[in-house]
């Protein structure tokens, strides 16, 4: 079964366990590639949140903007890892952190991972966004 709401294919095989706020594949359609920079919930100010649902949500909207600045829009984004210090918190905010992930990104999931760290370079950071974007 592939995804919906971009430009890109999206792979969800059928055989396999559902995915469920992701997709097991990407196959972008032409265009440039756009690495984005491990991106956490940092205001323009250079603050940040507290709370790990508000920190992920201000770095989904930095992730938009760093693609809309390349040409191309959040759909554009063909895989994302999420890197967070509090693994325990991720999971107890998965309904606020799925309502920000989809203000900003609608029902287009990439490829994700995520994966729990000791410590980001800010130590008042909680999240951190890795992404690959394919912009037309």
């Amino acid at each position: 079964m592939e995804g919906e709401m971009s430009r890109h294919r999206l792979f969800d095989p059928e055989d396999l366990a559902p995915a469920r706020g992701f997709s097991y594949g990407a196959l972008p359609e032409e265009g440039r590639l756009l690495h984005l920079a491990g991106i956490t919930g940092h205001h323009p100010d250079g603050s940040i949140d507290e709370a790990l649902s508000e920190q992920f949500a201000a770095a989904c909207r930095t992730v938009a903007r760093v693609v809309a600045e390349a040409g191309g829009e959040p759909s554009d984004v063909v895989s994302m890892t999420i890197y967070t210090t509090d693994m325990g918190g991720y999971r107890e905010s998965l309904g606020p952190i799925g309502t920000a992930y989809r203000s900003v990104f609608g029902r287009h999931y990439p490829p994700m991972a995520l994966i729990g760290i000791e410590e980001l370079m800010d130590p008042g950071a909680l999240v951190e966004l890795v992404c690959v974007a394919v912009v037309p």
